[in-house]
């Protein structure tokens, strides 16, 4: 018989409790009420929903200049010490800079014996960049202007913005997008030919290994771990990956998903059943009274932030989907996590904890939105990436996957205040109205092909 998690157990001593109480023969523990608070921190029976909605490639310090009550910094060091200062560049600015695992150790340029540990922060001009105007004499270090992110601004203040939220992962988007659905990539490291199962006997990606060489072994990135969806399966929850199509089958494109790296999913019934393009079906299912417990929305390339996309609608899109959700029936059962899944490159003067040999990577952004939520809050706590599969876990009594969502800390005791009566919906302005991404069509390029 498989053994309960001790969340799971938890669930069922509170069952107990609830049923004993007022019998003189229930449990000293149970009469303390010590459990029933326990859970209560969790926002079990009010949180019916989540929804993890991520972006792509933008440092803390870089999308969140001069927020109120958060660390940032007008500028920075070089790695010849010489003071920078930051300057604005539009979200739609088209360039590109080197976020591998490579470039994460020369930004970091670190004094401890293990690359990208005891970290500087002051060799971010040591990423390689390119495609950028040559009046920008450091496309490391810049911000972006308040008046394109005043959406994520006005978010952060219905609401928690979390200043010390760190990448799970050491390097790019393609092993970031399986933390966010397994707390794990089986050692992976930046990237493969071909995103995910499939791509022939050429697709590889490189591992690391345990003293930090991002030189091991190569293997086949379709991977067969245990991913939060299975679990959520198991218990008979629903979830959904709502994701874009981009290039054409003789391209090699395929469905921007990270299930797409992972067997038994993308070829098994789970594929069909819950992954879902065109990601703006999210909306329309919202609107049509759909929202399953766990869902994560991925952008097309215009809509997601990176720097070498050059729509720059993303706080739109991101406005889009969380007033979607805030102005339909399950506003009152829901939390939005909204994260940025690597640094993209951008300057942040925070240096990231060490926690194992894949982790912890730069500082992103983490916004938190409920009626739950507290309001207007920085969170200064350490969190990454599997915080948020931990907020999940320990909601619904699930199992730790991996090393990462087992050390990491959920936001719950923070950046909630469960005992208090649900807040109302507060609309977030937005240049462009959820209509307008409804058909949106796919970009050629995948969202994010680092």
């Amino acid at each position: 018989m498989k053994s309960m998690s001790p969340r799971t157990l938890l669930f069922c001593i509170v069952c107990v409790a609830l049923a004993g109480c007022g019998s003189k023969s229930a449990l000293p523990y149970m009469q303390s009420g010590a459990a029933l608070d326990e859970l209560a921190q969790t926002g079990a029976g009010k949180i019916k929903h989540i929804v993890y909605i991520v972006q792509e490639n933008r440092s803390f310090n870089n999308l969140f200049q001069g927020y109120p009550g958060a660390y940032t910094v007008p500028y920075g060091y070089d790695s010849r010490g010489r003071r920078i200062d930051l300057v604005p560049v539009k979200l739609g600015a088209f360039y590109d800079i080197d976020h591998s695992a490579q470039a994460m150790f020369a930004a970091c340029h670190g004094t401890g014996k293990l690359p990208g540990t005891d970290c500087r922060m002051n060799g971010f001009n040591r990423e390689f960049a390119e495609g950028y105007p040559r009046s920008l004499k450091h496309p490391q270090y810049t911000y972006v202007p308040q008046r394109e992110s005043k959406p994520y601004f006005d978010m952060a203040h219905e609401g928690v913005l979390a200043d010390r939220m760190f990448q799970s992962q050491l390097d790019e988007s393609f092993v970031a997008h399986q933390y966010i659905i397994a707390a794990q990539a089986h050692s992976a490291v930046d990237l493969p030919f071909y995103w995910g199962c499939g791509g022939g006997r050429y697709n590889t990606i490189p591992t690391i290994t345990q003293d930090r060489s991002p030189y091991g072994p190569a293997e086949h990135p379709c991977f067969n771990y245990q991913t939060l969806g299975d679990e959520l399966d198991q218990a008979h929850l629903s979830w959904r990956f709502y994701a874009t199509w981009y290039g054409t089958g003789s391209s090699g494109g395929g469905v921007w998903s990270s299930y797409q790296a992972v067997r038994h999913i993308r070829y098994g019934p789970d594929w069909k059943k819950d992954v879902v393009t065109p990601n703006w079906k999210f909306i329309t299912d919202v609107r049509h009274g759909y929202l399953a417990n766990f869902t994560w929305v991925t952008p097309i390339c215009d809509d997601s932030d990176h720097v070498n996309c050059p729509g720059g609608y993303g706080p739109s899109w991101v406005a889009a989907l969380v007033n979607t959700v805030g102005n339909s029936k399950f506003w009152h059962s829901t939390v939005i996590f909204i994260q940025w899944d690597d640094w993209g490159g951008l300057y942040d003067p925070v240096p990231p904890p060490y926690e194992d040999y894949d982790g912890l990577g730069f500082r992103v952004p983490l916004l938190i939105l409920s009626p739950y939520a507290k309001r207007d809050y920085v969170s200064h706590k350490q969190y990454e990436t599997a915080s948020v599969l931990r907020f999940a876990e320990d909601l619904w009594g699930l199992n730790q996957l991996a090393p990462a969502d087992t050390r990491a800390q959920s936001p719950a005791k923070d950046c909630f205040e469960f005992r208090r009566r649900p807040r109302p919906f507060v609309d977030i302005p937005a240049p462009l109205p959820p209509k307008f991404f409804i058909g949106q069509p796919p970009d050629y390029f995948a969202p994010d092909y680092e």
